[in-house]
């Protein structure tokens, strides 16, 4: 016999308790002769005439061991709705005399109860209510937060053995006192540390993931600062789509203290942006580069071609899109012939050009004419290729060391820059455009991996200089903003903006390697901060506008358009074009170079 069928055969058994408890409880236990004769002969009409009733309302299509409150509301319509036909029946049956009125109002709340209960009381053992909380299995934690989230985490831990839930803190004090279920909120966040010595809690999950990443942050560093290991649920974006479960819960990593809020994109307009399209990316095996081809593939291109120098880098990327429209090309952008082969095959509507040296101290000294080769010839080469083969849209990949910047790196995006604004000055129909951000977590090269490597080693962790900063953001939301940067530029009349991202504040690397060291459960006793002096080329601090420039607001509240005070002509860009032809130049002569072709390039003296 099927689930199904059992299940229906135990309500009729509590249609027939239901009904014999109702006469029973009408006449205190003792019915008399009459009615006990008339509760036996109608008992066969109402279990078939309720029968039919609860099998119609679809019973027995759900599980109990998830029974909820809209299996009761079933329940409660269906019970109800039988004790309607059950004196219709019995009038059809010539029974109705026969038996009290009350009956049919105690019958239906005697069966509400009989079915409810057996069903949430399964439940409950299933989910081992009445065993696990009393023999206190698990790792006492806090859960920071007291809203929807930390309500369902309660619940979806209910059954762990791994945590226990003693008590819940909150941004706010009006709630101390009360329970979220059966779990009291012990008060605010800010007396944390006394909360969890008297819970004698050691861990604590952070349980906000609709709050602002300021607010995160502080509810992370607060339990830190009490001696707490701490944890979280996965973001409100994996949440909503259904990817993972709200008990997944994972170690706060630095991106989550730097994170920032949700950004708000045009995905209509994106969708006419690339939607069936042919999208070009260079560089598309590294950090900025793959992201952008996962966020580009959400809207669904009809094909996206990868370009990249790197065999291993394409590779991985190949094997991450199987099955998908894409095609791979090994190719490298200084390769002029290449280039122009690869944009004649493929002719994309769209291109985004990720491929640069970006290591400040590699590209400064030995390497610095490699490093001017790559990201300025190589630009110029991509955006005549792309300019023959009548693209749309061409999306440069900047950075904010190319304002007013100190190294040769940054000088060379610069150059790069104003090599795209020389080339849209040519009135060419393919609109130009420049997105300049900050460093990226997580990307290759930058300082987060390295701070992993060494307090895994046991530090110490090395930070170049104690009052450093930088612009920080996340890969897929640089990603993000380079795709709306592109949108916008499609809809402008001209081409030749740069556009620059909000960074929001500046962040010093001395206080990430410090929560990067406490985030692992260490202090700065275990692991030390070492200053190792400023790197060749490295400056204090970024900024993200060069002294002569201005910003002009755009309808995204992230994302501003930089004014230059001018822009390069026909003449400038052949006399760069006859400087770019040189096969080698020296270290001393390339910087000499950058400082005549960036007016604003003061190279550092340490």
């Amino acid at each position: 016999m099927n689930r199904g069928a059992m299940i229906f055969l135990h309500d009729l058994t509590m249609v027939v308790f239901a009904w014999l408890g109702a006469f029973w409880l009408r006449f205190n236990l003792d019915i008399p002769a009459d009615f006990n004769r008339a509760m036996w002969s109608s008992l066969g009409v109402v279990v078939v005439v309720q029968g039919v009733v609860l099998y119609a309302f679809g019973l027995y299509r759900g599980l109990w061991r998830f029974a909820s409150v809209s299996d009761l509301k079933r329940i409660l319509i269906a019970c109800g709705v039988a004790a309607l036909a059950s004196p219709a029946a019995l009038v059809m049956a010539q029974q109705l005399n026969q038996v009290p009125r009350s009956v049919f109002i105690l019958e239906p709340l005697l069966l509400v109860l009989l079915m409810g209960g057996v069903r949430f009381t399964y439940r409950a053992w299933k989910d081992g209510h009445f065993f696990l909380r009393r023999t206190g299995v698990g790792t006492p934690v806090l859960i920071v937060g007291a809203g929807d989230t930390a309500m369902r985490l309660i619940k979806e831990l209910e059954t762990s053995r791994i945590w226990r839930v003693v008590g819940l803190v909150d941004a706010g004090s009006a709630l101390t006192g009360r329970h979220l279920g059966d779990v009291p909120i012990l008060g605010g966040i800010a007396s944390i540390a006394e909360h969890a010595q008297r819970a004698e809690a050691l861990h604590a999950i952070i349980a906000m993931p609709s709050a602002s990443a300021a607010e995160r942050r502080h509810a992370t560093e607060l339990a830190a600062m009490a001696g707490l290991a701490v944890l979280t649920v996965p973001s409100l974006d994996d949440l909503l789509t259904g990817r993972v479960a709200i008990s997944a819960i994972r170690k706060v990593e630095l991106e989550d203290l730097l994170g920032r809020d949700r950004i708000e994109l045009d995905e209509a307009g994106l969708h006419r942006l690339l939607e069936d399209k042919t999208v070009l990316v260079t560089g598309a095996g590294g950090s900025i580069g793959s992201e952008l081809c996962r966020q580009i593939d959400r809207f669904r291109p009809r094909l996206l071609v990868f370009v990249e120098q790197s065999e291993f880098a394409l590779y991985s990327i190949e094997q991450e899109f199987t099955g998908q429209p894409v095609a791979c090309v090994v190719g490298d952008v200084k390769d002029v012939a290449r280039m122009d082969a690869v944009f004649a095959e493929y002719r994309p509507d769209v291109v985004f050009h990720a491929a640069a040296y970006k290591h400040v101290p590699l590209m400064e000294c030995a390497n610095a004419w490699e490093a001017v080769k790559n990201n300025v010839q190589g630009t110029l080469n991509v955006a005549r290729a792309a300019l023959a083969s009548g693209v749309g849209e061409f999306v440069l990949i900047s950075t904010d060391k190319a304002v007013n910047p100190t190294n040769v790196m940054g000088a060379s995006k610069r150059l790069a820059e104003m090599v795209c604004q020389a080339v849209q000055a040519q009135r060419s129909a393919t609109r130009f455009v420049m997105v300049r951000f900050g460093n990226v977590l997580g990307s290759s090269g930058s300082v987060i991996p390295r701070f992993r490597e060494q307090i895994a080693r046991g530090g110490p962790v090395t930070v170049t200089h104690p009052e450093i900063i930088r612009y920080f953001m996340l890969i897929p939301e640089a990603a993000q903003l380079v795709l709306q940067a592109g949108l916008m530029a499609a809809s402008e009349a001209e081409g030749g903006r740069v556009f620059v991202l909000d960074m929001g504040e500046p962040v010093r690397i001395v206080d990430l390697a410090r929560d990067m060291i406490r985030l692992s459960g260490f202090s700065e006793d275990d692991i030390k901060v070492e200053f190792t002096g400023l790197r060749p080329g490295e400056k204090l601090y970024e900024e993200l506008l060069a002294d002569g420039e201005a910003t002009l607001p755009t309808p995204h509240p992230k994302l501003r358009i930089a004014k230059p005070s001018a822009l390069p002509d026909d003449k400038w860009l052949a006399e760069l074009e006859a400087w770019l032809a040189a096969s080698w130049r020296a270290e001393d002569e390339v910087k000499a170079g950058l400082r005549r072709w960036v007016q604003e390039y003061r190279p550092a003296t340490h």
